[in-house]
């Protein structure tokens, strides 16, 4: 089997080199991790260590390991016969975590509001323009990874340390539908919500802001996940099987 049921891309998970700084380990940790947030890994894909393995070339004794952390995290899970695979979401549950991600990240866009000067303006207005290159040239992962990074950098100040490794567990678990929602993108999102968290930022505007996140992530991920999986998969057809 190959990295992902024989769907996996191991030239694109090589391109995220191995810091300096960083462990065998933890790189393979990290690169798992952001390939599954980003919408690399669909519902329902097989996972294999050995496969991993090879396609990073390293032991089988650290993907072992980073797949342990990811189970924990919620991003996979382990089967009964010790297979790993990217959960199947339910639309209950996806809904669930759709709704504690924006409570979630209201609140800390709410919080890091009076953190935000100039100059952290003007960078949330690059990362802005750099998402919307990246989705514009094709580039559907680097698309996602650069809203996550501008979500990212909006929230992140002392007063959401708690916050963001929370919002982050569960952009890891909504992950595996982003790229489905990327893919449609242009077609259902027609309003520019980050332009207006911005302009809401400008204007020291908490609620405008608040309104603007949420519904960025209801006609992102929110309503392309379940109209366009979710409602499959809940008349009986696993579309797993078709990816």
């Amino acid at each position: 089997m190959g990295l992902l049921g024989g769907r996996g891309d191991a030239q694109m998970l090589m391109m995220d080199k191995r810091r300096s700084s960083e462990t065998v380990k933890q790189w393979v940790y990290r690169v798992l991790r952001s390939a599954i947030m980003t919408g690399r890994f669909k519902p329902g894909d097989p996972v294999t260590i050995n496969g991993l393995a090879d396609s990073l070339k390293v032991s089988a004794m650290p993907v072992r390991e980073a797949l342990h952390r990811l189970v924990a995290d919620g991003a996979l899970e382990s089967l009964d016969n010790r297979r790993v695979r990217v959960p199947l979401v339910d639309p209950d549950r996806f809904d669930e975590i759709l709704a504690t991600r924006i409570a979630l990240e209201t609140v800390a866009a709410e919080r890091a509001l009076p953190h935000i000067n100039f100059v952290r303006l003007a960078r949330l207005q690059q990362l802005d323009a750099r998402c919307d290159e990246i989705y514009d040239s094709g580039d559907l992962e680097g698309g996602i990874a650069a809203n996550f990074e501008f979500h990212r950098f909006l929230y992140e100040t002392r007063s959401s340390a708690v916050l963001l490794p929370l919002i982050e567990s569960l952009w890891l678990r909504l992950g595996p539908f982003m790229r489905l929602a990327s893919e449609n993108l242009r077609e259902h999102y027609i309003v520019d919500r980050h332009a207006e968290a911005l302009d809401a930022i400008r204007h020291k505007d908490a609620a405008a802001l608040k309104a603007a996140i949420a519904a960025d992530i209801q006609d992102g991920v929110g309503y392309l996940g379940r109209t366009q999986f979710l409602e499959t998969a809940s008349a009986g057809h696993n579309p797993a099987e078709d990816m």
